[in-house]
């Protein structure tokens, strides 16, 4: 295959012409990645080989310089070529790399070859006989070595293309195989020529990567090679629900999924390349949302970390959770991941769970208020019983007293005796009126526990006399009986909220009544006992334990054993109360067929 001068010549300047095309558009573009820049790096070696055979063509025979001479000045970007290739290929791989000394290794075959070159006048080790034929060409010794190192450069940059093409998406992407002809097509035909099974000139080496180029540049200017994953891979990114965004250095987007423009309803699906921020200023959202994201981005780049927060977009009217992440490989930033985790459907979610607990709550406050009512009622009506009584047998005496103030009969004494009988139902009013106070007391302290919650000194004695006022009239109703054991001092003194423990140990006590299933004549025993630096109430039941899918369960959700009877808040609350209001724990002991012990452990606050 020989190619006349005349059209070698159109053929090298339309090379040449595309050439700069494409380093003129590359220059425009500021925002270039390592990848581009060795593109471009590649791009400017290609016109400077093409210049070099533009001037042999035209100014040797004009001249009378020898055409070898243009050759070495050519054979500079010929050298580097390849190892720029090499290079373009192993970027691409791995996204980024740092040069290292011993990449300086390289040039070392490209050098030698260059000197060779040049002095190839005195020893001939290149070129024996020189033609711009390369059929005419008796080669030296040398150039076979310059031949396999160049060739070997150029099969790993298209190995390392194939290997990441491959890895990326299972099967050639659109962009990655039009570069891999474009590479393969010159190296196939410099190969066919130097084996001498075409016939060429050294013209065609150039003119094959005219081919090179034009498919690199369809690669970059319809399917954005330099900016793009692979279509397979976009393909199943598209799938997943949460939106995702690549960001370069600058916080430009080199990568996203469709989620992320359905997401934010982004009309311009072409945004590889804008500035996130900027993207998102356009959507006009909060200002502090942006900053916030913003700020997340610096940082993951400085601390390495992942950093994560929920945020709001009011435009969309959508919750996430933001996850930046800084992308790395071998200790080199490769870009930022920004993955937003829609969470609208679990906040919604967790407002109704809140309005239902607080209807539950209410519910379960109704219920407290009820029973403290029931307890009045059957507390007070013994007292006023008593009292009435009290006040019938006053009544009789005064009217006695009365009646016997004109009758002779009556003398002094008789007049003393009635008076001790008036006086001996004092004592017994004031002991019915004294029980009545305790009462009223009690049962406020607990109706405002309700609504109001307050931290005060009490002593575990305390605590005992008003758990027995109120939970009286519920054990008496089921045949209970309630044995208290105190096994620490009962002046032992306590810091906190009285009215929301005396909740807590009642609701215990309830529930251990309700266990015994309606059975009579049953004992529940409280237990108070100091350990270290924790009181422990300890309320003990015998009526057969719980059931294993309710122990799995316990403090873990609202779960009940009592069917519709129950909600399951009651023993929930009280374990959330503890642990907020005392920083203290309730623990269990259960046994199926025996009972079932619920330990509410409070700290001594010094």
């Amino acid at each position: 295959m020989k190619i006349a001068n005349p059209y070698s010549l159109m053929a090298l300047i339309i090379t040449a012409f595309i050439n700069v095309i494409m380093i003129t558009y590359l220059n425009k573009d500021k925002k270039k990645n390592q990848l581009m820049k060795m593109f471009k790096y590649a791009v400017e070696l290609l016109l400077t080989w093409c210049v070099g055979m533009i001037l042999q063509i035209t100014l040797s025979d004009k001249l009378g310089i020898p055409k070898i001479y243009f050759d070495y000045f050519v054979y500079i970007p010929i050298c580097l070529v390849p190892i720029a290739v090499f290079f373009l290929g192993l970027i691409y791989e791995k996204t980024k790399i740092t040069f290292k000394k011993k990449y300086l290794l390289l040039f070392i075959v490209p050098l030698i070859t260059l000197l060779v070159l040049w002095t190839n006048d005195f020893h001939h080790l290149f070129y024996k006989q020189y033609s711009i034929n390369i059929s005419d060409t008796i080669f030296g010794p040398y150039a076979s070595i310059h031949n396999l190192y160049s060739y070997s450069l150029l099969a790993c940059g298209i190995f390392f293309l194939l290997k990441a093409s491959i890895k990326n998406s299972g099967s050639f992407s659109k962009q990655s195989l039009l570069i891999v002809i474009g590479i393969a097509f010159p190296v196939v035909t410099s190969i066919l020529g130097a084996v001498q099974i075409i016939k060429m000139s050294i013209y065609v080496t150039p003119i094959t990567f005219t081919i090179t180029i034009l498919l690199c540049a369809i690669s970059i200017f319809k399917f954005k090679f330099l900016g793009i994953a692979p279509i397979a891979l976009q393909k199943i990114v598209d799938k997943i629900s949460d939106s995702y965004i690549v960001l370069d250095e600058e916080n430009n987007i080199i990568d996203f999924n469709k989620t992320f423009i359905d997401t934010f309803k982004i009309k311009n699906e072409n945004i590889r390349g804008k500035n996130l921020i900027e993207i998102l200023n356009e959507q006009k959202d909060k200002k502090s949302n942006i900053n916030k994201i913003e700020k997340g981005i610096e940082k993951a780049k400085h601390s390495n970390k992942t950093i994560s927060f929920e945020q709001k977009f009011e435009k969309i009217k959508k919750y996430f959770t933001v996850e930046i992440t800084t992308i790395s490989s071998e200790n080199e930033s490769l870009g930022t991941l920004v993955l937003l985790k829609d969470i609208t459907q679990h906040k919604e979610d967790m407002e109704t769970i809140k309005n239902n607990q607080d209807i539950l709550m209410e519910r379960e406050r109704l219920a407290s208020l009820g029973q403290l009512i029931g307890g009045i009622a059957h507390n007070l009506k013994t007292p006023i019983m008593s009292i009435s009584g009290a006040v019938e047998g006053l009544e009789d005496l005064i009217k006695e007293y009365d009646e016997s103030i004109d009758d002779p009969l009556v003398n002094s004494q008789d007049h003393h005796e009635i008076a001790k009988d008036m006086e001996s139902w004092i004592p017994k009013i004031r002991t019915h009126i004294e029980y009545m106070s305790d009462i009223i007391t009690t049962v406020k302290g607990q109706a405002v526990a309700l609504s109001n919650q307050e931290d005060i000194s009490f002593t575990v004695g305390e605590l005992v006399k008003r758990v027995n006022i109120l939970m009286k009239h519920e054990l008496k109703n089921a045949y209970i009986y309630l044995n208290v054991m105190m096994k620490t001092d009962e002046n032992l003194s306590l810091n906190g909220d009285v009215n929301s423990l005396v909740q807590v140990v009642n609701n215990m006590i309830s529930n251990s009544i309700q266990a015994y299933d309606g059975k009579r004549e049953q004992n529940i025993e409280l237990e108070v006992n100091k350990k270290g630096n924790d009181v422990i109430f300890s309320i003990r039941d015998y009526a057969g334990g719980l059931p294993k899918e309710v122990q799995e369960k316990l403090f873990k959700e609202m779960i009940t054993t009592k069917g519709k009877n129950g909600t399951g808040l009651g023993l929930y609350m009280s374990y959330s109360n503890i642990k907020a209001r005392f920083g203290g724990d309730i623990t269990f002991e259960t046994e199926e067929g025996k009972g079932t012990t619920f330990n509410i452990i409070v700290p001594i606050k010094r």
